[in-house]
């Protein structure tokens, strides 16, 4: 049985396997296909965000290479990095609620 981070790991891929290849290259995801990934797989977290142009800018810093497709590696970089916006952002919710401050919100805004 795996165990819970193999499982995470294995999520991982199987998720951008899902959405890559379906325009083009099955080991890249292109704009439309990232987009439909982020819309379908982080709803809430999209939905928590207030720029229009997320996807877009998204897009562009993850696209190291600049071919206008992100691969597998960029894909993570962006899993990585919202992970631990995610773990900053809850740490910052316990402390305000230990303090009595606390805001309710489940994504943290991408500055």
């Amino acid at each position: 049985m795996p165990s819970q981070l193999e499982g995470a790991m294995d999520a991982l891929i199987t998720v951008f396997y899902n959405y890559s290849g379906n325009d083009g290259d099955r080991y890249k995801l292109n704009k439309g296909e990232l987009k439909e990934l982020l819309n379908s797989e982080l709803t809430d977290f999209l939905t928590s965000q207030k720029d229009p142009m997320l996807v877009e800018k998204i897009m562009n810093d993850l696209d190291s290479n600049k071919d206008n497709e992100v691969d597998f590696n960029e894909f993570v970089v962006l899993v990585a990095a919202l992970t631990v916006a995610c773990n900053d952002f809850f740490q910052e919710q316990q402390k305000k609620r230990r303090t009595g401050l606390q805001q309710r919100r489940p994504f943290p805004p991408i500055v």
